[in-house]
């Protein structure tokens, strides 16, 4: 869960207001859309929840953080549940496909079996299993950004945020990667994608949060949720979410080849999400 509560934040260098008495709330599970024109204020807004802003009034919290009284120290804590994909991609040139994904397990520690097996699982959900030995200036344009979003996945956070994902890619590109967040989304995570592409949000049936100068604007719910908010709420329309169980260390063991395995898809799916936990 993300939540701004009257958040205002201020440029340092010009003591510009960059976010204005801003207030919104994604929950669990959601896929949402922050828009807006260039200097709006959505990269204030992301820089925020990432903890590398800090705001002059108002509260945030991300998951069990309350960013406006956490510590410096305790940021690799926040970071480890957000996985970030950037418009530029920020591969390592000397590192193959393979090392840039396993490049942030690593740096937390984690052992070498579980290590493949996880990257194994995010390149097959990215379609780039082939190209694992293959380098940055060996792919094209549309697959270093599918190696961005794998490596934003392999440690198998809470929340996706992706800033201006598309903005190097043309339309069909586009809306295949768009097409990967909703995929990612129906896994479970949280995805809040900032762009200003709205032929091509409105492709998808999500929630589109609008910030110009610095306030939001509009906050229109997906589709979907207006037309089941039209209809009577009895107990054949409202179906609840089951919730999605806590696994044990036990459970969190994956089968040794994902790739062969004879599972269902949508087992097969948990099973690899749950290689990096």
């Amino acid at each position: 869960m993300i939540e701004f509560k009257n958040v205002t934040m201020k440029y340092k260098t010009n003591g510009a207001v960059a976010l204005d008495n801003v207030s919104v709330k994604i929950d669990d599970g959601e896929f949402v859309f922050v828009v807006g024109a260039s200097g709006a204020g959505k990269s204030s807004f992301l820089n925020v929840i990432m903890g590398q802003e800090k705001v002059d009034s108002g509260e945030v919290r991300v998951g069990p953080y309350d960013l406006t009284k956490m510590k410096r120290r305790d940021l690799p804590y926040l970071r480890r549940m957000l996985g970030i994909v950037f418009q530029d991609f920020r591969l390592i040139p000397k590192m193959t496909v393979y090392d840039n994904v396993a490049f942030a397990l690593r740096v937390i520690g984690m052992g070498e079996r579980k290590i493949t097996k996880r990257v194994r699982y995010v390149l097959k959900l990215v379609d780039l299993s082939s190209k694992a030995k293959n380098f940055p200036n060996q792919l094209s344009t549309g697959e270093r950004q599918r190696v961005a979003i794998a490596r934003a996945l392999v440690n198998n956070p809470g929340v996706i945020i992706a800033d201006e994902p598309t903005g190097n890619l043309d339309p069909v590109l586009s809306g295949d990667i768009m097409t990967l967040f909703d995929k990612i989304n129906a896994l479970g995570a949280t995805v809040v994608v900032v762009t200003h592409d709205l032929e091509l949000v409105h492709q998808f049936d999500h929630r589109i949060v609008t910030i110009e100068n610095g306030k939001i604007v509009s906050d229109v719910p997906s589709r979907s949720k207006l037309r089941y908010a039209a209809k009577p709420q009895t107990a054949e329309v409202q179906q609840p979410v089951a919730p999605v169980a806590e696994s044990s260390a036990e459970d969190n063991q994956a089968p040794e080849n994902v790739e062969n395995s004879d599972v269902p898809a949508q087992e097969e799916i948990k099973e690899g999400e749950n290689d990096g936990k």
